[in-house]
């Protein structure tokens, strides 16, 4: 099975709950999801990138000498994904996936993080095996919205808001005051933006 690339790299995960941890990433291209915000709308058509084999992917991250990978998007669920966590596990390389929910699972994954969005609904069945709920905050309605995803995840996910990057002078101390209201959120920040790593 071959899937369309939009890029990929070694590098430091920025976010989240593995956020300084090192990963191979690999940005699938495809996606409707049409967030006005969107900081990879590049991904968005997986018809103006190149694609590859499972087996190219994964020596890719063989090479690197990597031991988890990110994949994420796009959209990476547009895709099923069975055959490239296969892979990646046969080589003992833990996978992650990065995805807003909206379509449904495929693939074995060590940790999910689902980032919903408005503009696509995230699906029940996705986000019951969230590991770690991710949700952008580009305005004051975020927060409210954030918390009705509380009772829909399994009782060991980790809650994270992260300010949208152009909005994030406005909003970080919006977060804090938030977090430091509702204890069981923590701030996630873009740190691969800070540090201009990919």
């Amino acid at each position: 099975m071959n899937y369309p690339i939009v890029e990929h790299f070694y590098t430091i995960q920025g976010e989240g709950c593995y956020a300084g941890r090192s990963a191979y990433f690999i940005r699938l291209a495809g996606c409707d999801v049409g967030c006005v915000w969107c900081d990879t709308k590049e991904s968005w058509d997986a018809s103006k990138h190149p694609t590859y084999s499972v087996e190219t992917i994964v020596s890719w991250v063989v090479d690197s000498g990597a031991d988890l990978v990110v994949i994420t998007g796009g959209e990476p669920l547009m895709h099923n994904l069975t055959e490239l966590t296969a892979s990646l596990h046969a080589k003992h390389i833990q996978c992650n996936l990065e995805t807003s929910g909206a379509y449904e699972l495929s693939g074995d994954f060590d940790w999910i993080c689902v980032s919903p969005k408005k503009f696509k609904k995230a699906l029940p069945s996705v986000l019951e095996e969230a590991d770690e709920l991710k949700v952008v905050i580009f305005n004051e309605h975020d927060f409210k919205w954030a918390q009705t995803f509380e009772e829909q995840v399994h009782e060991d996910c980790l809650f994270y808001l992260q300010p949208e990057w152009d909005s994030r002078q406005e909003q970080i101390p919006a977060i804090i005051k938030f977090i430091k209201e509702h204890t069981q959120w923590s701030m996630s920040l873009q740190w691969h933006k800070y540090l201009a790593i990919p």
